[in-house]
């Protein structure tokens, strides 16, 4: 019996011997999170393409390519956690309707198919003129693109426009969609007092959007620095506007979460008090609450003394970098803590992550690199930032 649960958690309390293992991991913590990504950023090039929010244009084009270069790795994680990843298929070839991870197949196919229809439009006059000025391979890659066809007019123009902005309205839904289902998959699990809740799908979608912002910030200024540009402050200010706006939601709905718990009391309510006092302390009380907070208070310092320049690059970069490691200390929080919490509700398990293995802190760091790869060969190929006046 020792040497079968030589791998399980250490625990606390009255704990049954087949839950000792934790079985979603890391690769389970990673994919809601960069799911969200992917949501959050979408969300960004919808304000400027569906509600004309001009002061977003400039990150609007480099919002699809990352929601895109996010959105394409979402799966992996999954299929590295499954036992037989060819199976994945399955999904769409034999589809369970009732299942919430077959709804997720064809979201996902269908969120792909729309971003990209989208990035085609918003590209269309460009793709045109790169066919006609490049060589090569990739004069080939832009002349297969045009579809054949070269023209560039005052109708195209409205033609593109109208569908990019059909597109981003449709875009709303399915992005939203994709990331409101991973929080309705731990709310709709009643077995685990930490996650059955209403409002997880709220919180999971709110919190993807603060998030998504966030590394919209980060990225933004890093590549204006290495591009040596200067960053357009009023699409800075429009960010931080928007982060400051979605993470106060996001505060007021977790609180709420939180609060129902401990007021309604139910069965075990202690023992999720212990939970987060003991393991979940510092992922808690200490990232997610304190960088949270912190980085409200920092946004609306800036906001409300309308800082300008240095000042106002150095707090919303503060700002997203703290809400990006809230919102992932937040998953790790809902996964990890709703697995640590023993189905007596008597006993508590302790998760340390390995370095190594399929689910190791190595094999997850890859994971998550992937998609800024993906976003470096896509900004290659569609240069999001143009000289000319022809970006939509």
């Amino acid at each position: 019996m020792e040497e079968a649960f030589v791998h399980a958690a250490p625990f606390t309390g009255y704990v049954f011997p087949n839950e000792t293992d934790i079985p979603w991991s890391l690769m389970i913590v990673i994919y809601p999170y960069i799911t969200g990504l992917v949501a959050g950023s979408f969300t960004v090039a919808t304000f400027y393409h569906v509600f004309g929010v001009s002061r977003f244009k400039p990150v609007a084009r480099f919002a699809l390519l990352t929601s895109l270069s996010f959105m394409l790795f979402v799966p992996v994680p999954l299929l590295l956690h499954l036992g037989h990843p060819e199976r994945a298929l399955n999904v769409i070839l034999t589809p369970h309707l009732t299942s919430a991870f077959a709804a997720f197949g064809f979201f996902a196919a269908f969120y792909v198919i729309l971003v990209t229809l989208e990035i085609w439009f918003s590209y269309r006059e460009d793709i045109v003129a790169w066919a006609q000025e490049r060589n090569g391979w990739r004069g080939r890659f832009y002349r297969a693109l045009t579809l054949g066809s070269y023209e560039i007019s005052a109708t195209t123009r409205t033609y593109d426009a109208k569908w990019i902005k059909a597109l981003a309205v449709i875009g709303i839904v399915g992005a939203h969609g994709l990331h409101g289902y991973v929080g309705f998959v731990f709310g709709s699990l009643k077995s685990r007092e930490w996650w059955g809740s209403d409002l997880m799908p709220a919180i999971f979608l709110v919190s993807a959007i603060v998030s998504g912002i966030s590394i919209l910030i980060v990225l933004y200024l890093l590549i204006s620095r290495f591009r040596r540009t200067p960053i357009d402050k009023t699409c800075l200010k429009g960010l931080a506007y928007m982060l400051w706006g979605f993470l106060i939601f996001a505060m007021v709905l977790e609180f709420l979460e939180f609060a129902n718990i401990v007021y309604k009391g139910r069965e075990g309510v202690e023992t999720i008090m212990a939970l987060v006092a003991g393991p979940l302390w510092f992922g808690v009380w200490v990232l997610q609450v304190g960088g949270s907070v912190a980085a409200f208070f920092i946004l609306t310092y800036v906001i409300w003394r309308g800082t300008q320049d240095r000042q106002l690059v150095i707090g919303v970069t503060v700002s997203a970098l703290l809400m990006l490691i809230a919102v992932l200390a937040m998953r790790w929080n809902v996964v990890i803590g709703g697995q640590e919490l023993s189905k007596t509700m008597h006993g508590l398990l302790y998760f340390y992550p390995p370095m190594l293995g399929r689910e190791g802190l190595l094999a997850t760091s890859i994971v998550f690199a992937l998609p800024f790869g993906m976003l470096w060969l896509l900004t290659r190929l569609f240069p999001p930032w143009l000289p000319d006046a022809r970006q939509t």
